[in-house]
């Protein structure tokens, strides 16, 4: 059960629900966000078109997404409408839900190491990580990717994002960027394979440096240049850097080297 920092859902908000009861008129489904809280959804707002046979479009036990069309937390009901979303809207809500889950167990690894269970760990940190970074997922993400400090830094007690960002950066993987260019190298010389040979292979040397470059012949006079690393400005800097090398070896022996970037 993944768990929102407010205690009902807002007029228009999608919900993820499962469906637990189906009746001739409507549908009532338990919501996944908001623990202990269901809506109703009539039959009218099932479907865009005439419903013969409710049950012809949900069914007990399934997982959907609604559209929240009115909240009265007086009489504890909720009204939502299967109509009323697009195919990518659900699509989107469906996947955001799932890494919110898988949110969820890391956070339950972080409350186990520490001794705790998981409803301690959203009473101490896990609403307080909702309201700063807007949901935990991107919590365990900035840890992963920041330390300790990223969480310290906004208010979170040291234990705890000592804990956090040892299960994220276990758990989480960054984000691989490629990315692609061209040169188009020539020169004269006697020895001119030699040449080229030795300026793809500067190239491909980024010292130091953690992005991955590789170099491929297209056909000759072209060459290919694709850089992969986690960060999207690094990956063009050493791309551009790569380029550079290679041209400049090239212009050492009377050649000539232009450089293309490929389009994504």
């Amino acid at each position: 059960m993944v768990r929102k920092n407010q205690e009902w859902p807002d007029e228009g908000e999608l919900i993820v629900g499962t469906v637990y009861k189906v009746l001739n008129y409507g549908a009532f489904v338990k919501l996944e966000e908001y623990y202990g809280k269901e809506a109703f959804i009539h039959i009218s707002e099932v479907s865009s078109g005439w419903v013969k046979n409710i049950r012809d479009h949900v069914r007990e036990n399934q997982k959907i997404v609604s559209r929240v069309l009115r909240v009265n937390p007086k009489k504890g009901h909720v009204d939502a409408s299967l109509k009323r979303i697009r195919e990518d809207q659900r699509t989107k809500k469906i996947q955001q839900w799932k890494i919110e889950q898988k949110a969820e167990k890391f956070l339950e690894l972080v409350a186990k190491s520490l001794d705790k269970n998981l409803d301690t760990a959203y009473d101490e940190v896990g609403y307080q990580l909702m309201d700063i970074f807007g949901d935990i997922y991107g919590a365990f993400e900035t840890a992963a990717d920041e330390g300790v400090e990223s969480l310290t830094e906004e208010g979170i007690d040291q234990e705890w994002a000592e804990a956090i960002t040892e299960v994220a950066k276990k758990n989480i993987t960054p984000p691989e960027v490629h990315i692609s260019g061209y040169v188009d190298i020539k020169t004269f010389v006697p020895n001119g394979v030699e040449v080229i040979i030795d300026a793809l292979k500067q190239a491909e040397d980024n010292g130091d440096e953690e992005e991955e470059i590789t170099v491929q012949c297209v056909g000759a006079p072209r060459y290919r240049i694709t850089v992969k690393s986690s960060d999207y400005i690094l990956a063009e800097k050493a791309l551009k850097a790569a380029s550079d090398r290679c041209i400049a070896r090239i212009e050492e022996s009377g050649g000539t080297g232009s450089f293309l970037r490929e389009l994504e």
